[in-house]
């Protein structure tokens, strides 16, 4: 049974990070179809992310008061009927829109999958290794993306991309009705609708400053923040505990980190392969596939590891791998053998293999039953707010494939490598061990 229901939590995920890299794939073919620059085409991702790094802790918070099972059932809904309209869109700006409604969906979705996991197997050995098969869903969702999304755009387009979603959420929502338990209200647990009304435009106007370059989203994001975090310290029963928050701050900077990335490279990658080598989407697709297929392969690895010797020798063992794969970038110009991208795409890939599954373990390990949605959340807020960030700052930083593309490409690699190095410093530092786990290698 909790197979059955781990089975279908991972068919959650795996829709949210499908359309991830997916749409990466198909970014130049809708630019041209919908005459999008590459302006128009970070929104397509960042409509997306902004909105799903919005309202993430709003959704796991609903999933903590109402039970996961009925969010998660509103999160397929909502993200089947976005995915359609994505498919419909007729103009730039409607894509977008529909986008965000995908990200709507992903926010009740993504925080209500890890917390009903996190539930199903409370011992931190047997979590870690649940967390492990998620992570590796996950990292198969990105490995199919670009293949899948390469393949069906060559063959028919970019439009039935957003319309392969909608039969496997039928799917899914009928499963996840049979398998998870239903929940009641949580006595004395209620919706903090202030904090709702303040984190949202925090976050979301946060990124939309940083992706526009806009000063009066910055100063509503800045006032947003502080009414937030006013109203949290007076609230009784708080969306973000500062408790669960401080604990966790360590781990989620580093899965930010980990998704700016990420996330950003992927973009960054595909814009190098298809505009400055001239590959085609199918090809673009098979030959990131070294980045994406030792994630997959090693996030359950990674999970069984976790649970034995905890979240950061695996951490700085990722970061390092990482950082190394981007700093690699430097070597690599407009005339490079494929070759010579194969060490950032194996090291990016390994890295992130080793960091997934132990950085979401060390989020939302040792924290209690009732909050599992607010940590997962706060968790996923991190990753998604990092990788929105990611795609609109390393995009702004490489450009438009042309002339001064590869000097931006290099400049990329040194603030992605940076970063992680800094991110070895934070989990050396700020990251501790569930324990549970402790308790478990003592005995």
């Amino acid at each position: 049974m909790r197979s059955a229901l781990l089975v279908t939590m991972c068919a959650g995920m795996f829709l949210v990070q499908l359309d991830v890299t997916v749409v990466n794939v198909a970014l130049p073919a809708i630019g041209a179809d919908l005459h999008g620059g590459l302006a128009a085409q970070q929104w397509v991702v960042d409509g997306y992310s902004v909105v799903l790094a919005a309202l993430l802790l709003t959704g796991g918070a609903l999933g903590d008061v109402f039970g996961h099972r009925r969010v998660v059932l509103a999160g397929f809904a909502l993200f089947g009927a976005a995915s359609a309209a994505c498919g419909l869109a007729g103009t730039a700006p409607w894509l977008v829109a529909a986008r965000a409604g995908q990200g709507l969906g992903a926010a009740l979705l993504l925080p209500g999958t890890l917390a009903v996991i996190t539930n199903a197997y409370p011992g931190h050995a047997e979590r870690a290794r649940a967390l492990g098969i998620w992570a590796g869903v996950s990292a198969l969702a990105l490995a199919a993306g670009p293949v899948l999304g390469g393949a069906v755009v060559s063959a028919a387009g970019w439009r039935p991309v957003f319309w392969l979603n909608v039969p496997i959420v039928l799917a899914a929502a009928f499963a996840t009705r049979r398998l998870v338990p239903r929940g009641d209200r949580v006595p004395g647990r209620r919706v903090d609708v202030a904090a709702v009304v303040t984190a949202a435009p925090a976050l979301g106007a946060g990124v939309y400053a940083v992706i526009g370059g806009s000063v009066p989203a910055a100063v509503v994001a800045l006032a947003a923040l502080a009414a937030f975090l006013t109203v949290e310290r007076r609230s009784a029963d708080p969306m973000l505990p500062l408790d669960v928050a401080r604990r966790t701050l360590g781990a989620n900077f580093v899965a930010a980190a980990m998704n700016f990335v990420g996330i950003g490279a992927v973009l960054v990658l595909t814009l190098y392969l298809q505009g400055v080598r001239h590959a085609s989407p199918l090809t673009a697709g098979l030959e990131v596939l070294p980045l994406f297929g030792p994630l997959s392969v090693l996030a359950p690895v990674a999970g069984r590891l976790t649970g034995r010797v905890g979240p950061r020798p695996l951490m700085v063992a990722g970061l390092a791998l990482g950082a190394l794969g981007m700093l690699n970038l430097v070597l690599v110009n407009g005339n490079s053998a494929y070759a010579a991208l194969l060490p950032t795409l194996l090291g990016l890939g390994v890295g992130m293999g080793l960091l997934t599954t132990a950085v979401v373990t060390a989020a939302v390990g040792g924290i209690p039953p009732g909050r599992a949605g607010v940590a997962s959340g706060i968790n996923n807020t991190a990753r998604q707010a990092g990788g929105a960030l990611g795609v609109a700052v390393l995009g702004a930083v490489v450009g438009e494939p042309g002339g001064e593309f590869v000097e931006g490409l290099h400049a990329a690699g040194l603030i992605a490598g940076a970063l992680w190095l800094l991110a070895i410093g934070v989990t050396l530092s700020g990251v501790r061990a569930p324990r549970d786990n402790r308790v478990a290698r003592a005995g």
